[in-house]
């Protein structure tokens, strides 16, 4: 997977940020140097400098020893997963969930509160500024004194990062505007420095089309008013952190690729309050030069059937939600899986995940509804279901964690 925001600070090489995520993927277990060594193609002398240089940047820790063929038994080494933290919203069309994690990923608070997508981006913006800021907690406090003492301005470290409130009693955050990349990097690293702590950033994932390079939405189905929006950009000046904006279903597809195990193609089939898909390939998202990949809703199934809301008539999203609507989930199920056999007979992936809060409120009913038209058609691909309610809300703090390790 490759790095797509150059905000978010990352490794200083390729090689350390594959040994980290040899460390991630091997938990609490860890894995010694002569594993990583074997995993990763590199000398033992290569992979000791790499772990030394990680150690000591707090990334990574000693995790025991486990016994060797000959010799002396091996040290085994583990993610450090306190050492930064980051700050995942899934901008939903009448919900905002807000969830902080570790650096391997875990939930350590969550937030939910309703909101209305239809009241515009100034006051949905509000919402979002203030659930993050709950989440971190604190004032600002100590910039100048950490700048005086790393030789970087209290700006820098203000538009930086943010020292997380739960671990220190504080948070650094900045509220100063047009904070540039090394600013970002630099605040980072003092905070990092000065208190071991740091916040990486904030990924937030919304309803498509949006363009994740530029961080704004398009004509969000319904709400036609964010079209343009600098979304990214304004909220990085509110929170003085760095923000990644993605699809809802991009950020959960991520996070569920970065799982052990993960399947190498995949499509989350996510049904909510609208209906789209993360496709994955080769272990990557695929995200399309415009971001316009995984549009599941707005594929025309019915081509005189119902008006829907991006312009179109017969999509699989008015269909869908209109069985929904009328109780007949069966039918929602099986609508929802003609959009998942277009998905396997043109992509030939090897899962479908099925996720968001429908799916979630009768999951055999739609997995098994998918399954059956799956199989009436002789596809085999399996169907499962990715279970958690947060995925979107996980998936987008991964936006921001997922550059660390390369990915």
């Amino acid at each position: 997977m490759r790095k797509e925001n150059a905000q978010v600070p990352a490794p200083r090489s390729p090689n350390a940020a594959l040994v980290l995520d040899l460390l991630r993927t091997a938990g609490e277990t860890g894995i010694s140097r002569l594993e990583l060594a074997e995993r990763t193609g590199l000398t033992p002398q290569a992979v000791s400098k790499i772990t030394a240089r990680l150690r000591a940047e707090g990334l990574a820790v000693e995790a025991g020893h486990r016994a060797s063929t000959g010799g002396k038994p091996r040290t085994v080494l583990r993610l450090a997963p306190s050492a930064a933290y980051a700050v995942g919203v899934h901008l939903d069309r009448d919900e905002l969930t807000a969830l902080l994690t570790d650096l391997a990923g875990t939930v350590l608070a969550l937030r939910r509160r309703p909101v209305d997508l239809g009241a515009g981006a100034g006051p949905v913006l509000d919402a979002v500024t203030e659930e993050v800021r709950a989440l971190l907690g604190g004032t600002v406090t100590g910039a100048t004194a950490f700048g005086a003492a790393t030789g970087a301005t209290a700006r820098e470290v203000a538009t930086g990062a943010a020292v997380l409130g739960a671990a220190t009693g504080a948070a650094v955050r900045g509220a100063a505007t047009g904070a540039t990349a090394r600013e970002v990097a630099t605040g980072a690293a003092v905070l990092g420095a000065a208190t071991g702590v740091t916040v990486l950033g904030v990924g937030l994932a919304m309803p498509g089309p949006l363009d994740h390079r530029a961080g704004v939405p398009g004509r969000v189905t319904g709400f036609p008013e964010w079209a343009g929006h600098p979304v990214r950009d304004e909220l990085a000046a509110r929170l003085g952190l760095p923000v990644v904006l993605d699809k809802d279903t991009n950020a959960a597809a991520l996070g569920l690729a970065l799982r052990p195990a993960a399947p190498g193609s995949f499509a989350y089939v996510h049904l909510g309050t609208g209906l789209g898909a993360g496709l994955v390939l080769g272990g990557a998202p695929l995200r399309g030069d415009r971001t316009g990949a995984g549009e599941l809703g707005h594929q025309t199934v019915q081509l005189d059937g119902p008006p829907c809301g991006c312009g179109g008539r017969g999509c699989l999203e008015v269909l869908c939600l209109a069985a929904v609507a009328r109780g007949e989930l069966a039918e929602a199920a099986r609508i929802l899986g003609t959009g998942a056999a277009n998905l396997v007979r043109l992509l030939d992936i090897d899962q479908v995940l099925l996720g968001g809060r429908v799916v979630l409120a009768a999951p055999e009913v739609f997995a098994e509804g998918v399954r059956e038209v799956l199989a009436g058609l002789g596809l085999t691909a399996p169907v499962g279901l990715a279970t958690g309610r947060d995925a979107v809300a996980e998936g987008a703090a991964w936006l921001t964690l997922a550059p660390v390790f390369g990915k």
